[in-house]
């Protein structure tokens, strides 16, 4: 019984720290373009060098 006086204030620490951060990402524009970030594994990484004309 004595364990739930430690988890009960863990937990609302805890749920404290979640909503803070969810707010510190919307407010740091992390929530912006959710579309780019799932093409950019598709795209080239690299052109390949042109071969000079002889």
């Amino acid at each position: 019984m004595n364990v739930i006086l430690l988890l009960i204030p863990l937990s609302m620490v805890l749920l404290g720290a979640g909503v803070w951060a969810f707010f510190w990402a919307v407010n740091h524009a992390q929530f912006d373009d959710l579309d780019t970030p799932a093409l950019m594994p598709l795209a080239d990484d690299a052109q390949e060098p042109e071969e000079p004309a002889p």
